[in-house]
This record gives structure tokens, C-alpha cells and sequence, in this order.
């Protein structure tokens, strides 16, 4: 993979290009980092999903990014959708996470008001016992959840309408949960990240492709703010581009002209 910045020119594996990144401490929640893929035209899916946008590299920058947290963010909606399954990292990727200090593997959270999960599917069921996935939810669905949901996942209520999100990063912060937390998406999830002005770092691929159609932007939603970024690393490889941007001024909100 070819690194065009900060070393133009220098090829360099995924994993240690973005091993290198700086990421400061946020004090009182988790430094958190976006992973998307996208068509030049901004699309994020080709017929709902992201896979047809992106190739082999594009894997290995999604496995070298997965390697870094302690917490993987998902909405429910991308968990059914990509058919998500238990994070498995490579016996390298796990060697550098334990040196890091951190757990084998990372474990997954997932965002959800309904609690529409099958407790059989296999991102539950081939978890190991201490990194079983986390589910996000309201106040009201907690209560209700079913014990298999139960017996399966670390079941966490922060909201009573919608999930809290900033009051969830902040828990698992305190209880020692996650220091990294990298959200997979989708669109709406992270436009409420955006929204809550808790994004510390995009990570997005620019697939070589025009998609055109009604495919969501990388980040929508009701509410905006603006935060300016700064390019920290720039891969290419396969017609690829692999951006990763940092945030370096505070979040504010847009203020609309009568």
C-alpha cells in the first residue's frame, strides 16, 4: 500500500500506517474513530450494502482499523444488513493487542431502540465469554429484553427515546470498557455522533467508482454541526484513496440565516 502522506511515496503495511496515528485522550469518554467506505459521488452502498464499493484493499484497511479498538459502534440496522459476525482478528493483529494491553479481540456494541437481535445469530454466539457483545439501548426496551438476549450480551440502558449516546461512551469509559471506540455506521448513527459532536477521527475510503442513485451520505440526520479536520494519513492502493482525518477545533453548531 502506497503512503502519499505524511511520507509520500514510502509503501507501508494498513496496520502499521494506522498503528502510527496519534490519538490523544479525550478526558471523560472514549477517543472516538468513524470507519466508511464511499464512491467518489458519495454513495455508501451499492444495492444497500457497502462491499460492491470496495476490493482487497479496502478489507485490509477494514481489518487493520478493527485491530485498534477496545469497542466496535454498530447500529443494529448494518448488523442485519452486513450480516455482521464476532470480530476475529489475525494472530498478529492479536499479538499487537495484547502488548497494547488490550483484550484479544474487540468487542461489539450495538445501537438499537427496538432490541431487534436474534440471540442465536453468530456475532452472539461465537463470542468468547469476555469479549460478548454489548447492546445499547432505551430505558423501556431494557426492560423488556428477553432473558436469551440477555444470557448472550451485556445488555445497557442509556436514554429513555432514543439511545443516549453520549451517556453510553461515557459508562463504558468509567467502567473501563473502552478507551477507542471505532463505529462502523451506518449513516444515522453517525450523524448522531456528528450531532453530539462526539467524532475525534473520520477514517473514510474513496472507492473509484460513480453510483449515483438515493444511496445515504456518509453521515445524515436532523441536526448539524461543523467541525474542522486535518488529513493525519493518506494510503492508495487499487485506485483507492484511504483518508484519515482528525478533528483539531471543537464542534459547532450551524446557525441558520432567516
Amino acid at each position: 500500500m502506497r503512503r502519499l502522506l505524511p511520507i509520500p511515496g514510502a509503501d507501508v503495511a494498513a496496520i502499521d500506517a494506522y498503528e502510527s496515528v496519534e490519538r490523544r485522550p479525550v478526558e471523560g469518554r472514549p477517543w472516538l474513530l468513524v470507519n466508511m467506505i464511499a464512491s467518489v459521488d458519495g454513495a455508501t452502498a451499492v444495492d444497500g450494502v457497502s462491499g460492491g464499493l470496495g476490493g482487497p484493499a479496502d478489507k485490509e484497511v477494514f481489518h487493520a482499523l478493527r485491530s485498534l479498538p477496545d469497542v466496535i459502534l454498530v447500529a443494529a440496522g448494518t448488523v442485519r444488513t452486513e450480516h455482521y459476525g464476532s470480530p476475529q482478528p489475525t494472530k498478529d493483529m492479536q499479538r499487537r493487542r495484547i502488548e497494547r494491553g488490550q483484550r484479544r479481540a474487540p468487542r461489539l456494541a450495538i445501537v438499537t431502540r427496538r432490541l431487534d437481535l436474534d440471540p442465536d445469530a453468530s456475532l452472539f454466539r461465537d463470542a468468547a465469554e469476555d469479549e460478548r457483545p454489548i447492546v445499547l439501548t432505551t430505558t423501556n426496551a431494557a426492560s423488556r429484553a428477553p432473558d436469551a438476549l440477555h444470557a448472550v450480551a451485556d445488555v445497557r440502558a442509556a436514554g429513555n427515546e432514543q439511545v443516549d449516546l453520549p451517556s453510553a461512551l461515557r459508562q463504558m469509559h468509567m467502567d473501563g470498557i473502552a478507551s477507542t471506540v471505532l463505529c462502523e455506521g451506518g449513516p444515522s448513527l453517525n450523524g448522531a455522533l456528528v450531532a453530539a459532536g462526539l467524532i475525534d477521527e473520520v477514517c473514510l475510503s474513496v472507492s473509484p467508482m460513480l453510483v449515483g442513485g438515493s444511496s445515504p451520505r456518509l453521515a445524515h440526520g436532523a441536526d448539524a454541526l461543523v467541525a474542522r479536520l486535518t488529513l493525519a494519513l493518506v494510503l492508495e492502493q487499487d485506485d483507492l484513496l484511504f483518508l484519515d482525518y482528525q478533528r483539531v477545533v471543537e464542534y459547532q453548531r450551524v446557525v441558520e440565516t432567516p
